[in-house]
């Protein structure tokens, strides 16, 4: 494994990651640990498989205030022979060391970037009225930015969801459960359970209630019809078309601003931004170095 080898496996990692960085940064801790605790072997796996991701959740909840969810499995790839084995991480860890940080600096340049990105795509979404949002812009922002477009598919949930959410408070929307008459002796056998937890008895064996929607679970890619992802019912000019007449149609003054309002609520929680420097990393002194790596 030589330098450049390790150099692009690097850079391919940094390309492939969401916007959360989670990968990168477990890289970038375990090079800084090494560089400044010498409290690892970069060439034995073992010696920082399970700390790193301790150290990643450290400093991803300071830029990002949240950590990785993802499954065991999927977080330990990163060392996969594919990804950045121990092979890979003990190159970078040599240059790492002779120039002071530099591979660390690289990493979390590419992290701020990749924000400021984000930033101006998520700018528009929030000074933008229901007179001038343009879904098909904000679409545009992800898709044709190199660094946010692995994000295009929770955007789409987003967009989806925020539109069910503000129809169905505009239509007041009511979800009602029943009891099949012919079930009534199932429903009294099981009364007490029925009336605690269906909120269903015997004398009134019908419910309803204002619908909740909640968005973890209501859309998957695949129910999103783009590009090389069409699989079923919904298009992107099916969403152009509803959101134009949510935000300036018949009934904009119904559902336009409770529209905008969700989408931004939601977009706020699924990407958190960070646009400056963190104080967290202005105190390891990145900014004075000149990151050797070209992208």
């Amino acid at each position: 494994m030589n330098i450049t080898e390790a150099r692009e496996a690097l850079d391919r990692l940094i390309r492939k990651s969401r916007v959360h960085f989670y990968k990168p940064i477990q890289i970038a801790e375990i090079l800084y640990h090494d560089r400044v605790f010498h409290d690892v072997d970069l060439s034995l796996l073992e010696t920082y498989r399970t700390q790193s991701k301790k150290w990643r959740d450290e400093i991803s909840t300071e830029l990002l205030g949240r950590v990785c969810t993802s499954s065991s499995r999927f977080q330990d790839n990163l060392f996969d022979a594919n990804a950045i084995p121990p092979e890979v991480l003990s190159v970078l860890g040599k240059i790492n060391r002779e120039t002071g940080g530099s591979i660390e600096a690289h990493i979390y340049s590419r992290f701020i970037d990749r924000h400021s990105q984000l930033h101006e795509a998520l700018e528009y979404c929030n000074t933008s009225s229901p007179k001038n949002f343009d879904v098909k812009k904000f679409i545009d922002s992800f898709r044709y930015e190199a660094g946010l477009k692995r994000s295009l598919d929770k955007i789409y949930e987003i967009i989806v969801y925020a539109l069910f959410s503000a129809l169905a408070e505009a239509m007041n929307l009511q979800v009602k459960i029943s009891v099949d008459e012919s079930k009534s002796d199932l429903l009294y056998e099981f009364e007490d359970f029925a009336e605690k937890v269906m909120r269903l008895n015997p004398s009134c064996p019908c419910h309803s209630e204002p619908a909740k929607i909640y968005r973890a679970g209501v859309m998957r890619l695949t129910q999103i019809g783009w590009r090389s992802h069409i699989q079923s019912i919904i298009t992107e000019q099916d969403l152009i078309l509803w959101y134009e007449k949510a935000l300036r149609g018949k009934y904009a003054n119904l559902t336009g601003e409770k529209l905008l309002s969700c989408l931004r609520e939601e977009i706020a929680g699924e990407f958190p931004v960070t646009s400056s420097i963190p104080d967290i990393l202005k105190s390891r002194h990145y900014e004075k170095l000149s990151p050797m790596m070209k992208v």
